[in-house]
């Protein structure tokens, strides 16, 4: 029988907690990752007010005092720790595939210079449109559309680029490049991108409106994914008949694989939130797994080492965290926690190799405290154990922990 009838994971995107011990294995911009502390840093820099997740017990998390994040509680409501990486790599992906039992041998390929011609000339045959050279690098979404927005509105082109990520991303304003030309694109370079030298995560659709000087992006973002390479513990669950709830980005992570409820991708952050809570309060949901996505720490402000915007954004979401409680159940369990780093004080503009926060919490503990240390699959274990159905390739139930 189950401990909790419904759990609810949360990740904040690339919200760490310091550097793991082979954080120097790891190079951003030229500088080992072993100095980087996404939480620490924001609060050091900027300051961090996060009562509500504080309370759960934040600052109880065990960590350098000179790099404290907030406050401890001396009587936190829940339960907490921080989490190791044990997969090759830093990415999105690599974080949430292991978060759900998966260890990640051979990363994703990465593509620092730009993609090589034989990629672009083979999307220019198939789409009948040339790519702008100058474009292919690692670029921020916005400006890169700022940049060859123009251009594109003149001469039809495509923008290719890349990020921090192993991904591809094709940018197209919607009244040059419809969106069913710009999927079928993407939908190509896929095809062509599953194995090495160009192994990549996801093909990113990004298209946009407006006119130069003001362009946006729209909702109509689409990934592209690969499937996990062995059942995750999502498989798990929704082969032993465990309705599983995607909301944002989580769906287009696992390419649709062990979702059996997909909600739809977020706006934004607190679009994400809304969209969890009416979740929560589907009739139907009385049993199950929910598993939220909230991008924008790491979209708006990781990437763009914006330490300001960085700490509003957690400051939102912890006003938020209430809300969220208030919808829960009492026999539910809510799990919050992250993919990676991504410290906005850091040299360049990639994700860190980071521990990982998790926040426990349910209205059904008796009890409060730190949990042994572990790793980010024990996430999935720990679910895993609740619904009674087996764990994936690696992670340790701390379900005994929760009492």
């Amino acid at each position: 029988m189950s401990t909790f009838d419904r759990i609810h994971l949360i990740v904040l995107d690339s919200v760490g907690i310091g550097a793991q011990p082979d954080a120097n294995n790891f190079v951003n911009a030229g500088v080992p990752d072993g100095a980087s502390d996404t939480l620490g840093h924001i609060s050091k820099t900027v300051g961090l007010d996060v009562p509500n997740m504080a309370k759960i017990g934040l600052g109880n998390i065990p960590r350098p005092q000179a790099l404290q994040t907030v406050p401890a509680e001396s009587n936190p409501t829940g339960y907490v720790t921080k989490l190791e990486e044990v997969s090759l790599g830093k990415d999105t992906m690599t974080g949430h595939w292991e978060i759900m039992g998966l260890n990640i041998t051979e990363p994703f390929d990465t593509f620092w210079d730009g993609f090589p011609e034989e990629i672009l000339t083979k999307i220019e045959e198939f789409s009948g449109r040339k790519v702008i050279r100058e474009a292919n690098k690692p670029y921020s979404g916005t400006a890169v559309i700022d940049d060859f927005g123009p251009r594109q509105m003149e001469t039809g082109e495509l923008i290719i680029y890349t990020s921090a990520d192993p991904v591809l991303q094709i940018a197209a304003h919607e009244d040059i490049i419809p969106l069913e030309e710009l999927y079928r694109i993407c939908e190509y370079a896929r095809s062509i991108t599953l194995e090495r030298p160009a192994l990549l995560g996801r093909i990113i659709a990004r298209p946009y409106v407006g006119t130069p000087g003001n362009f946006t992006r729209t909702a109509n973002r689409h990934d592209y994914a690969v499937s996990p390479f062995e059942d995750t513990v999502l498989n798990k669950l929704a082969a032993a008949g465990v309705p599983t709830y995607s909301v944002g980005k989580i769906n287009d992570i696992f390419n649709g694989s062990g979702i059996t409820n997909d909600m739809g991708h977020n706006k934004d952050n607190n679009h994400g939130v809304d969209t969890l809570i009416n979740t929560m309060g589907l009739p139907e949901f009385e049993k199950g797994f929910s598993f939220t996505n909230l991008v924008d720490f790491d979209a708006l402000y990781g990437h763009r080492r914006n330490a300001h915007g960085y700490r509003d954004c957690l400051h939102e979401f912890d006003g938020r965290l209430p809300e969220i409680i208030a919808a829960m159940r009492e026999n539910d369990l809510l799990l919050i926690t992250a993919d990676h780093g991504n410290d906005p004080t850091y040299a360049g503009t990639d994700h860190t190799r980071e521990y990982i926060p998790l926040l426990a919490y349910s209205p059904a503990f008796k009890g409060n405290g730190v949990i042994p240390q572990g790793h980010f699959a024990d996430i999935s274990a720990t679910i895993a154990d609740n619904f009674d159905v087996d764990k994936a390739m690696i992670g340790e139930s701390f379900l005994d922990k929760l009492v």
